[in-house]
């Protein structure tokens, strides 16, 4: 990571961390009066709370100098990524003079973990680099498997964890059933997408042109493959299931890719809000009556979302209108 960040940049940052940079007024909360720093904090109420800052980091307590201006650090990066632009705001949720203020940020955009633009403040691209960085040490098979056990012992039932691989989905972890049951699903196992629960899962943010043509590619795939009853929809039929599951984020295996079995399955999506994986829990018939298959549809969801949360997947806020006065 090193290799990316100027040299001067990083004279920059250590300098700054160093406890002799630090100002007499604000080099220790302990040696300023409360009272002389009440006015300060009040300065700027309604703005810190209309942006609802984060307060993990915020609240500063007396520390070292040098792991206080490192907790200052991260506040300010947490203030920016909640919306802060400008120094002023950034000092009144810290607390700090407007020279410290200036002094940490600016530091902070020199190393690049801010950048500077006409309106203010934004987050710089190193953190984008380490971003990726760490989902790269995060392997998605690793992030779920807590997940993919909580839902076995949930349930009962069988699971499985996907992803797309062109117009398949490639079985990438299983967990087995507890009823005695097996099924054919392995992992390193390929299914078309639209043949299966995990694998709609993953279509429910495509195109319906793209539904009907993955539906075709299925059809093909499967054309010699008999089975029965054969509960295989028509291109109407799964284009209206699709719709409804597209509206509902979730998905049903209703027989359709194997006899007697069926599954609800959930999308998993990262950092971006793209749909990078599937859970589902899969079992037979008498398990699996469409009554429970409903009720399993939020415990499904549940687990997908904590997933896609560990991926960096946050849920889309509601807006919220000011209220004049």
């Amino acid at each position: 990571m090193n290799k990316a960040m100027p040299h001067h940049a990083e004279g920059a940052a250590e300098a700054d961390l160093a406890p002799r940079a630090e100002p007499a007024a604000s080099a220790a909360p302990r040696a300023v009066p409360s009272a002389a720093k009440a006015p300060r904090a009040a300065a700027q109420p309604a703005v810190v709370n209309e942006i609802a800052l984060p307060s993990t980091l915020l609240d500063i307590t007396p520390q070292q100098a040098g792991t206080q201006t490192l907790l200052r650090g991260l506040a300010i990066l947490e203030a920016a990524a909640a919306g802060v632009r400008d120094l002023r705001t950034f000092g009144a949720a810290l607390g700090t003079t407007r020279s410290t203020t200036h002094r940490l940020v600016s530091s902070l955009v020199q190393a690049r973990y801010l950048r500077q633009v006409q309106g203010g403040y934004l987050l710089g691209p190193k953190l984008i680099e380490l971003g990726t960085i760490a989902l790269e040490q995060m392997p998605l098979t690793a992030v779920a498997r807590p997940h993919l056990e909580s839902l076995a012992e949930q349930t009962l039932d069988t699971i499985h964890l996907g992803v797309r691989d062109g117009d398949d989905v490639l079985y990438i972890d299983k967990i087995p059933g507890t009823r005695g049951l097996e099924m054919r699903s392995r992992v390193g196992h390929r299914m078309p997408l639209a043949s299966t629960g995990i694998g709609k899962a993953m279509m429910l943010d495509l195109k319906p042109e793209l539904w009907q043509s993955l539906f075709d590619a299925s059809r093909r795939a499967l054309a010699s493959v008999t089975f029965k009853p054969d509960n295989r929809p028509d291109a109407q039929t799964f284009m209206q299931r699709m719709t409804n599951y597209a509206a509902g984020g979730y998905t049903f295996d209703l027989e359709e890719n194997e006899a007697s079995i069926r599954c609800v399955a959930a999308p998993v999506r990262d950092a971006t809000g793209a749909i990078v994986a599937a859970l589902s829990v899969a079992s037979t018939i008498p398990y699996m009556p469409l009554e429970r298959m409903d009720e399993l549809i939020p415990v499904v969801q549940r687990e997908a979302r904590a997933i896609s949360e560990e991926l960096g997947w946050r849920a889309p806020q509601p807006t919220t209108r000011r209220i004049k006065r």
